[in-house]
């Protein structure tokens, strides 16, 4: 297997580049939030890695102070997303994309990789990451919190307090939201037009910084949630 090119997406090139999600649809609003969301990130020491077409797969990483998960996670990198589609698939990249996050972790001092996993929608299985050395840190069904440690340190963990998170949001249908996922306009604007068929009051929560997931997301996730009731 060659190795393919990467792309490195950063502030100076992601109009031109785009971030690999939506890259069809740049007039949604999806993109245009996820658009000024990294741009606001990449201070932070936001990453994000491509695979040169014709290949198609992506990486998305951030110091974990400043992920956006419902995670305690200082001194690591943090993955938000890892994904490889179509014909990309099966072919080592994964691997590829996950060594650029360890070579970028240890270059700025990091103590470890982390990453949230699940069998479900929007995320990586773990499975793809227990054969890349990754080991469990924390479940929370059907999440997982999986960690690469380059040596003894604590690994990182949930935010926790779920339940008590939920019931702020108090009665109705409530969509808590950001903008780190181009998706979440469209799954969010099918909520609401469920709720209001239905007659149940609803309302959206955005979630603006990376603390705000932490402190009120009511589940590990972070950045998209329905809560009723």
């Amino acid at each position: 297997m060659s190795r393919p090119k990467i792309i490195e997406v950063n502030a100076d090139n992601v109009d031109q580049t785009g971030f690999f999600c939506y890259m069809s649809k740049r007039k949604t609003e999806g993109f245009r939030r996820k658009l000024d969301w990294l741009k606001a990130r990449f201070a932070e020491g936001m990453r994000i890695k491509m695979l040169e077409l014709p290949e198609r797969g992506f990486i998305e990483y951030i110091p974990g102070e400043h992920a956006w998960r419902s995670v305690n996670a200082p001194g690591y990198m943090f993955i938000h997303c890892l994904w490889v589609v179509g014909k990309s698939r099966k072919q080592g990249y994964a691997g590829i994309l996950l060594d650029e996050c360890e070579k970028d972790a240890r270059a700025v001092g990091k103590k470890g990789i982390a990453m949230l996993a699940s069998e479900r929608n929007w995320l990586v299985g773990k499975k793809a990451l227990l054969k890349h050395g990754f080991e469990s840190a924390a479940e929370e069904p059907p999440f997982t919190l999986l960690t690469k440690r380059f040596g003894e340190m604590d690994p990182p963990s949930f935010t926790g307090g779920w339940e008590d998170k939920a019931s702020r949001f108090g009665a109705g249908v409530t969509v808590g939201r950001s903008a780190q996922c181009p998706y979440i306009p469209d799954a969010a604007d099918t909520v609401l037009e469920a709720a209001r068929e239905l007659g149940i009051k609803s309302r959206v929560v955005e979630l603006k910084s990376s603390q705000e997931i932490r402190e009120k997301a009511p589940s590990p996730y972070g950045v998209f949630s329905i809560v009723y009731n």
